[in-house]
């Protein structure tokens, strides 16, 4: 199973700072939670990622500067 493959699974993303200066992605899906700490250098890397992979499926065709 790969990143293209679609799966009818709700899931909470939450971002924020923790108390000890990192970076936390927390989900939430099915009873199941996750939490993710970067450190600063590190979400910034993260987040340049998300907006090239943001770029490409405009480019491929995706929705156009909608957001949920």
């Amino acid at each position: 199973m790969g990143i293209d493959t679609e799966r009818d699974i709700e899931a909470n993303l939450q971002i924020g700072p923790t108390d000890k200066g990192m970076v936390r992605l927390f989900i939430e899906a099915d009873g199941i939670e996750i939490p993710m700490d970067f450190d600063p250098d590190e979400a910034e890397e993260i987040a340049e990622e998300i907006r090239a992979a943001a770029d490409a499926a405009r480019k491929a065709g995706g929705r156009k500067g909608k957001r949920r």
